[in-house]
Formats: structure tokens, sequence, C-alpha cells
């Protein structure tokens, strides 16, 4: 590939000899200008208009056209001399994370290619930098008569370089959204997650440029006397007047170009909702199982009883009847009565104890006061 540029990278105190290829190349169709009646080429001659004739290209320079209209004459050498450092150098003057590049800067591509074998090694060096790194250099470089803004990034094994917009060429996007007050429902976007869904992912590769490759027949079929190839009539459109209807023939569409079996309604997941009952709807009383409080006898019967019913389900075969499902069930609300009951006794056993125990220690405490006095 042909070199466009030579210079070298200044990475703080290391200079990398480098040459700017183009990373992209045009495959557009392009035309030249005729004319209609004999097919004659339309050509422009540069003429000087003070001496009324053509001139060629060596007798063709710079010049800047001042407010009042007089031309300030700029030669290639006036360029080459101005001071700043990037005129010849890819000053590199920070190292961001790619997500800080807004994709609106991004401008021409190219590849950086080492300059000879001396640069071979600090140009390893910063691409494995920027690898481990996982960032971007941001760069200033002056090309083709002005100063510009890059971004160099890994690619494969070579380091590339984006052409950046200056911040402030980059249009603020005012009066370009809807002004009307629009609502989305969550339907519609449960539609549009779907239509996502099923349109999927791409391989890049796999794109190409139909309409060139349409010009290209239509030009093969012109040069040999053909009939061009007929338009494909476009597909019926019109206003949308059911946006829900339209999202869901779209899904509908998708699935079948993607090989899928057709469905009768789009699959939609619908979003979350959760919502909890205000003390007005519940006639503001307090949810009952919030409002007792569970004692420990209650406690004990529900362990109980929830422990019975998994020990009978466990034994329980899948395939038997529910008359012994029934009878698992009635036994376990009888264990859970008698865990309760003995629970409640236990604990009037325990409080009449607890009793006698004080009537003993009274007499006692009596005669230490009659002592004491």
């Amino acid at each position: 590939m042909r070199s466009i540029w030579n210079g070298a990278i200044s990475f703080g105190l290391v200079s990398i000899p480098i040459k700017l290829v183009n990373a992209t190349e045009s495959h557009a169709v392009s035309f030249r200008q005729i004319h209609t009646e004999d097919n004659g080429r339309i050509r422009y001659r540069k003429v000087c208009e003070l001496e009324d004739r053509e001139v060629g290209q060596s007798e063709i320079g710079k010049g800047y056209e001042d407010a009042d209209g007089t031309i300030i004459p700029i030669t290639d050498d006036d360029l080459a001399h101005i001071p700043i450092p990037t005129a010849r150098t890819i000053e590199i003057v920070a190292f961001v994370p790619a997500d800080r590049i807004d994709p609106l800067q991004m401008d021409a591509a190219y590849y950086l290619a080492a300059g000879g074998a001396p640069a071979a090694k600090p140009y390893v060096l910063l691409r494995e930098a920027l690898k481990r790194s996982n960032k971007v250099a941001v760069a200033k470089y002056a090309l083709r008569g002005r100063e510009r803004l890059g971004m160099l990034r890994v690619v494969g094994d070579a380091i590339a370089m984006h052409g950046l917009l200056w911040p402030d060429e980059v249009r603020a996007p005012e009066g370009v959204a809807p002004d009307a007050d629009v609502t989305v429902r969550d339907k519609e976007l449960d539609l549009a997650d779907a239509l996502m869904d099923t349109l999927g992912e791409v391989d890049l590769d796999d794109l190409h440029d139909e309409y060139r490759e349409a010009l290209e027949e239509l030009i093969a079929a012109k040069a040999v006397g053909e009939t061009p190839p007929e338009v494909p009539e476009p597909a019926a459109g019109g206003k949308v007047l059911d946006l829900m209807a339209a999202l869901e023939k779209s899904v509908r569409e998708a699935r079948e170009s993607r090989g899928a079996e057709p469905a009768e309604q789009a699959e939609v997941r619908s979003l979350p909702h959760r919502r909890t009952a205000t003390p007005k709807e519940t006639g503001g009383k307090k949810s009952t199982s919030t409002a007792k409080k569970t004692t420990p006898a209650r406690k004990a019967a529900s362990a109980s009883a929830r422990k019975s019913t998994s020990k009978s389900a466990a034994e329980t075969p899948r395939n038997e009847t529910p008359k012994k499902t029934a009878a698992a069930k009635t036994a376990a609300r009888s264990t859970a009565k008698s865990t309760a009951k003995t629970s409640s006794t236990a604990g009037t056993a325990k409080a009449a104890k607890t009793a006698e125990k004080a009537e003993k220690a009274a007499p006692k405490k009596a005669s230490s006061r009659k002592r004491t006095a």
C-alpha cells in the first residue's frame, strides 16, 4: 500500500518512525459528465481570469482570499515552516478509555506502518501497551494544511489511527428530536424487544452493497445492447395507523425470513410490575398475617406440620390414590394439634412449678425480716 504521509509518533521521549496508509477504499461506481446529444466528455479547464488563458498544474498555487477580496498567496514552503510540533509528528497527548470517544467525531481511518527496522521495537511496545491498558491514544497531527485530532487503537497486529473532528466541529442535536409529548406503552416496548431479538445479530462480512451490484448489472446490460433488468415493485407502504399491529407483523415476518416457524401471535415478554397495596385499598386495616403475633406453640405446631407433610409427601409414590394423600394431610393436622397441646401443657406445668417455688421462698423472707427488726 502506498503511503500518503511520512513522519513519526511521539510517545513521551520515544520516537517511532511511521508511514501513514489509507485504511479504507471506495468501491462506488463513478460517472463522467457528458454532452447528452453526442456523448462528448464535459471537462473543466483551469483558466486564469486575469489573462483569460488556460494554465497548467505547475502554474497553480494556493492563496487566501481576504474579506475585501484581496488574495494572499501561501506557498508550500510557508506551510512547511509553520511553527507547530505536529508538522511531521503524531504527538500523543493522552490515553483514555475507548468509550470516551464520541462516534460522531470519527473521520477517515489510516494504518500506521513501521518505518523500517529501527521502528519495530518501539512500534510493538506501543501496540502492546495499548492492548494491555484497554485504552486508546488521543493524538494531534498535521495533514493537508491543517492540524487535526486523531485516535490510535490496535487492529490485529497493527496500529490504526482514526481522524477525529474537533469537539467544536460536532453540532448539538437541537431541534432534531420530536417536539410532541409522546408516551410509549410497555406492550409496545415488549414488542420492539421481541422484534430486536428475532432479528438478532449479523456478521458484518456478510453485508454488501446491493445498489452497486445492481448498477454494475445495468451498465453491463447496456454495454452489450441488452434491456436493463426491470425494477422490482416497491413494497406497499402507507401510514402506520396501528403501531401494535405493525410491530406484531414485523416480528412474524422477521421470524419467517430467519427460517423460524411462524407464530400466530408475537411472543412478548412482559415487563415486571411490583405494586404494594395502600392502606386505603385494604380498608385502613393491617394485614392479618402481620397484625397477629405467632406464639411459640403455633411455631412448634407449624414446624411439626411442615415436617410431617414433607415426610408424607416423600413416602407417598407419585401414582398413589388421592385417598392416601388426604390421609397424610389428616395425620399432619393431628400431629400439629398434638404438638400445640403438648406445648400448651408444658407451658402450664412450668408456670405452676414457678409459683410453688415462690410460695416456699415467702416464709424464709418473712423470718429474715423479723430477725433484722
